[in-house]
């Protein structure tokens, strides 16, 4: 046998060589796919021989202080497709989006175009209701469907519908929170989802007889909100009337805080919305919406969701005075007693009048204080200084946001203030903060000089009741002393009183408080402005915090004296009550509550007995029917038992049935004087409360109503020189 040749041996050189450089370039390809590609291409493996669907979990309760829940998620079905494998099954597609359309109350056309597309996964319908997603499984089993199938959800209620809606806020269609306290704590509420794992062939065709794998989910935790359900609804049912009755609108604020720790008990913007269905604004009719165009739409539906008492600011007015009066008082630049006059101050070659111009004369401050003259606070802002003046404002707050937890709005404030600056912002004009900014300081002056950050969640507990964590009250800085805050609880309580706070006196509760009324320059509405009124009681003792503002109002008068007080007087009162806040009656109180009875029941007893028992109360009486026989029994009255009306009112019995038709029209009684008004209605049947004195401005029925015979009209008097009372 011969030897290879040299030629040979070259060639199996350069075979052995270039052996050996591939076998050397596929073990450095294995070793780069085994230790660098190896975890992506596992994964990528995994994804392609497994299909996941996710479990969504359920987001957290959101409670009340009393454990009364706002927000809960409750279970419900979604119904999805996997098109290839439907496809590829050999199903009649038209039938299937048949059967899906029928049961999900869909269009076939629907139903057909999302299970015959090229996709891995589509969504047919979301949140379905369980007995829904019930029927929809008995017939994939029936049917021996393969590729639909129906998974566990969750779905986002609100039980109390647009109650504390701005504060709520709401979720979007994959349950991530959009708005309020549902997007503020989200990283809370969420939780973390589930899956369902599956293994699947190449073509994503699942495998016979392969056995699902279930991840359960971790459902969120609650959030205990600061908010009391029933002072929320009294606060969104108080601020409701006033925007009727006041024609009022750009809406109304109204906030309740606990002075003591900063806690949020109600925060009520309106309009509001139902967050059930946040997308569709309560206050627009079917009409108006189907004609919007969808930008229109969109701006209505942000608008809608705007909370005022947050994300607006105005100009707080006359309500600024209180700090005003508590910087003077710190620095001892005035007492109580400091003589002062409402006489006309020039600044800055500007005049600055009081509502009611040079008629207070000379008066001591807190004189002044009850009276609302801007010229008293302009002297005592250049008593303190430009310097002391601005610190006190940045010592109340008004330079930073709040802290709360829910997003605010950036203040207008002075950065360079000047001498006419600082004169016009020593009675709220001409800066603008956000409502709560106002009770934030108004609860600095009612517990103590304190400024206490504000919040609306107490705590996070998971689903056995166990405390997460815990929001405590935090202090922010001393802002006056405990002398000065018991002298500003005084002087406001005198307002009240004594001064042009009077609308919002409750008898037994010791209302302290401040009016408002600024005007704001707009684009778009001319002399736009806000009456406002800021309360708090006991004085002696605060409990709550109270701010009620009521934005453009379109009535006259428009001041927060005349139509703000009233409303915070009757939400400090219905508030204290449900507190079980108990009365403390003066004798001018007693005098007040001896002017309304109640009205005694008298149905079916004799015209005999009815007379007498209305006489002994103080009524008066006339008879509709037999008044012969005063042994017939008495059918019908009115008022209604238990109406609390003035006494001398007349009652007025049927010794019949009334039909609905026995109703009187009630008159128009603007600028009638009491006595005027006074005879107008007793003259058709009708009692009369009156309130205040001089003319009338307000009925709480307007003209053209029909009442029944002997109801009670409520007319509301003042006199002409209180048109501009702050």
């Amino acid at each position: 046998m011969s030897k290879p040749g040299m030629q040979t041996k070259k060639r199996l050189l350069v075979l052995l060589g270039a052996y050996t450089f591939l076998t050397f370039l596929l073990i450095i390809r294995v070793g780069w796919i085994q230790f660098v590609q190896g975890s992506e291409l596992q994964r990528l493996a995994y994804e392609q021989q497994s299909r996941s669907r996710i479990i969504s979990p359920r987001r957290g309760t959101i409670y009340d202080r009393n454990g009364i829940a706002l927000a809960v998620s409750a279970s419900v079905d979604t119904i999805s497709a996997f098109p290839k494998e439907l496809q590829d099954s050999g199903a009649d597609l038209e039938a299937v989006a048949e059967k899906l359309a029928e049961l999900l109350d869909m269009s076939k056309e629907e139903v057909l175009a999302k299970i015959s597309k090229n996709s891995p996964y589509e969504y047919i319908k979301r949140k379905v209701e369980p007995e829904v997603g019930a029927k929809v499984r008995a017939w994939l089993q029936e049917a021996k469907i393969v590729g639909i199938t129906v998974d566990e959800d969750t779905k986002r209620y609100y039980p109390k519908r647009n109650l504390a809606s701005h504060v709520l806020g709401c979720v979007g269609t994959d349950n991530q929170g959009l708005e309020g306290i549902e997007k503020a704590m989200e990283q809370y509420l969420k939780g973390l989802p589930g899956r369902i794992l599956s293994e699947v062939d190449a073509k994503g065709r699942q495998i016979p007889f392969n056995r699902e794998r279930h991840i359960d989910p971790q459902d969120g935790y609650n959030v205990v909100l600061t908010i009391d359900e029933t002072i929320q609804y009294l606060a969104e049912k108080a601020i409701e009337k006033a925007i009727v009755d006041n024609k009022v609108l750009k809406g109304a604020v109204a906030i309740v805080m606990d002075p003591n720790n900063g806690e949020v008990l109600a925060m009520a913007s309106k309009p509001d919305f139902d967050p059930n269905s946040p997308f569709r604004p309560l206050h627009i009719d079917d009409a108006t919406w189907n004609s919007m165009s969808m930008e229109e739409r969109e701006n209505a539906i942000y608008s809608t969701w705007r909370n005022k008492a947050l994300a607006d600011t105005y100009e707080p007015g006359s309500t600024f005075k209180a700090i005003t009066a508590s910087a003077g008082l710190e620095e001892g630049v005035i007492t109580p007693e400091s003589r002062v006059n409402d006489f006309t101050v020039t600044v800055g070659g500007h005049r600055i009048n009081c509502w009611k111009p040079n008629a207070h004369g000379e008066e001591s401050f807190a004189q002044g204080l009850q009276m609302s003259c801007n010229p008293v606070f302009v002297r005592v802002a250049q008593d303190l200084g430009i310097d002391r003046f601005y610190k006190y404002m940045r010592a109340f707050g008004f330079y930073d946001k709040t802290g709360i937890e829910l997003p605010e709005a950036d203040i207008i404030i002075h950065k360079r203030p000047t001498e006419i600056d600082m004169a016009v912002a020593s009675f709220g004009q001409r800066f603008k903060v956000t409502p709560l900014h106002m009770v934030t300081a108004y609860c600095a002056i009612a517990n103590g000089g304190t400024l206490i950050r504000p919040h609306l969640v107490k705590e996070i507990t998971d689903n056995e009741g166990n405390v997460i964590k815990k929001f405590e009250p935090e202090i922010v800085r001393q802002v006056i002393s405990k002398k000065t805050s018991d002298t500003m609880r005084k002087l406001l309580q005198d307002v009240v009183t004594l001064g042009t706070g009077s609308r919002a006196y409750v008898p037994g509760y010791r209302v302290a408080g401040k009016t408002g009324t600024s005007e704001t320059e707009t684009s778009d509405i001319d002399g736009r402005y806000v009456a406002s009124f800021m309360a708090f009681a006991p004085a002696d003792n605060p409990r709550i915090v109270v701010l009620v503002a009521l934005d453009h109002p379109d009535v006259y008068p428009h001041t927060g004296g005349i139509i703000a007080a009233p409303v915070a007087g009757k939400l400090v009162e219905d508030i204290l009550s449900y507190l079980q806040e108990e009365r403390v009656y003066t004798e001018k109180d007693r005098k007040k509550l001896a002017e309304d009875v109640y009205v005694p029941d008298v149905r079916g007893k004799t015209l005999k007995e009815a007379e007498s028992i209305l006489r002994e109360a103080g009524f008066e009486y006339r008879i509709e029917g037999d008044a012969t026989n005063k042994d017939i029994t008495v059918k019908e009255q009115t008022p209604k038992p238990e109406t609390a009306i003035p006494r001398k009112s007349t009652i007025v019995l049927y010794t019949y049935k009334p039909d609905e038709n026995d109703m009187v029209v009630v008159p128009d009684l603007l600028n009638k004087t009491v006595d005027e008004a006074v005879a107008i209605l007793k003259g058709l049947g009708l009692n009369i409360k009156v309130n205040g004195e001089g003319r009338a401005y307000r009925q709480n029925y307007q003209q053209g109503s029909r009442i029944p015979r002997g109801g009670l009209v409520e007319v509301f008097f003042m006199d002409p020189d209180e048109a501009d009372l702050e």
